[in-house]
């Protein structure tokens, strides 16, 4: 892991950190009205956001990020030049590619909460902590940054919080799987996962093909950033709880399905190393809850579906088309509502669900692939025409296979679970690059 020798006082601690368990997270939209005041935000918050260099900041495991998005660096005056040089996926932002990552129908631009997805979003201020004292402690910090500063108006905010079971809406312990990516020691989840190489999540660095990809310029603004991808998913936890109960024979039947669906136990125990019963100590056990690969002993999937929610986010070292390790993603999610109480099976019209992120350095062959190829379609395995049974794009006709001796189990019109609600594109610049967008003159 020393191979790589990283800027870690210049990237935004956010970036590598894994997200803390438990957590209080709050997310803030800002829209940039004169472009003095933004500049003038970026660099009060140059002072704020901590470096990966601290791998635990003065607060505890709590930390502030800062992201532009391309309407963002455009209010800030960023030379055309400069703007032409990031990657195109962020030049037309999320609501553009909604089709190209199946947010269409209910989960369609024209159906998500304002603002949004709009061009009045230009920055996104995140704070994450163990606990909601510190997390308060570390948005006060932030506030200082923006209060009073006319020209910079808050227009959207989200909180999102730890359930008490530390389960997300559908009822499975989330959070576990984390890679390890050279030059940061911190470790991976999977101790069977080499680290990968900093330039799949990090501009300025050699990636998993030897290359060097085009960053930014000037490269004091591209180098040590990455690109993030901000939505805020909607969970039909009912409608998810109707479907087990209607293809179940019961409750222990039902679990085994949404396992099946998942790729784990709601404990967070994986099916690869308990296919037959759930196993919480298991579960809950970080040394262990992630230390699994597919190909050697589950290559059908006999154990975790090839078509699961797990499998499909990372094939691991299973034969599928594509190089598994170009398209790895760094995903954190984080939840918001309340949780709807046990045994309920009607919508009580709350909204409930996720806060997703991904941070990487390659929006189109990390994020966008993964959406398109792998969890909205099956051929990347050689599978029927099914989609992500938890979190893909259906539209009431899917199927989803559980392969099974004599003969496999099809699952048939899936409704869609997950809903988009909105989303933005955003770049996470490096601490350097934050004084550098302060300081133009343009």
């Amino acid at each position: 892991m020393a191979s790589t020798i990283l800027e870690l006082d210049d990237i935004q601690s956010g970036v590598l950190r894994p997200r803390p368990t438990p957590y209080a997270a709050t997310y803030v939209l800002f829209r940039i009205d004169e472009r003095k005041a933004g500049r003038e935000l970026m660099l009060r918050l140059s002072s704020v956001v901590s470096s990966a260099a601290h791998p635990v900041s003065p607060a505890g495991d709590t930390w502030v990020s800062v992201a532009l998005t391309f309407q963002g660096l455009k209010a800030l005056g960023v030379p055309q030049a400069s703007l032409d040089s990031f990657s195109p996926q962020f030049q037309q932002g999320m609501a553009a590619r909604a089709k190209f990552l199946g947010d269409r129908g209910e989960s369609g631009p024209e159906n998500w909460e304002k603002p949004l997805g709009s061009p009045e979003v230009h920055v996104v201020l995140t704070a994450i902590a163990p606990d909601a004292e510190r997390l308060e402690a570390a948005m006060e910090r932030a506030r200082k940054t923006y209060r009073e500063l006319r020209g910079v108006t808050a227009i959207w905010r989200q909180d999102c919080h730890v359930r008490p079971d530390e389960k997300e809406a559908f009822g499975f312990r989330d959070g576990i799987g984390h890679p390890a990516i050279e030059g940061t020691g911190v470790p991976g989840s999977n101790p069977n996962e080499s680290p990968l190489k900093a330039g799949e999540f990090v501009l300025g660095y050699p990636d998993e093909m030897a290359d060097m990809p085009p960053i930014p310029q000037p490269e004091i603004l591209g180098r040590n950033g990455s690109y993030v991808v901000f939505r805020k998913l909607h969970q039909r936890v009912a409608a998810f709880r109707r479907y087990l109960r209607e293809n179940a024979s019961s409750p222990e039947a039902e679990e085994l399905l949404a396992a099946k669906m998942m790729g784990r136990w709601r404990s967070g125990a994986p099916l690869a190393l308990c296919p037959l019963h759930d196993d919480p100590a298991l579960g809950a056990d970080s040394g262990r809850n992630n230390a699994f690969l597919f190909k050697q002993d589950d290559a059908v999937g006999y154990k975790t579906p090839c078509g699961s929610h797990i499998r499909r986010m990372n094939p691991r070292d299973a034969d599928v088309a594509g190089v598994v390790r170009i398209h790895r993603m760094i995903r954190r999610g984080t939840s918001y509502g309340p949780s709807l109480p046990q045994g309920v099976l009607e919508d009580d019209g709350v909204e409930r669900g996720l806060m997703f992120a991904f941070v990487g350095a390659h929006l189109g062959r990390q994020f966008e692939f993964v959406q398109s190829e792998w969890m909205n379609d099956s051929t990347f395995f050689a599978g029927a025409s099914g989609k992500d049974p938890v979190a893909g794009a259906q539209e009431g006709t899917g199927v989803f296979d559980i392969p099974k001796r004599p003969l496999r189990t099809r699952l048939q019109n899936l409704p869609q679970f997950v809903v988009t609600r909105g989303g933005e594109y955003g770049f996470l610049p490096g601490l350097r690059a934050l004084r550098w967008l302060a300081e133009l003159k343009t």
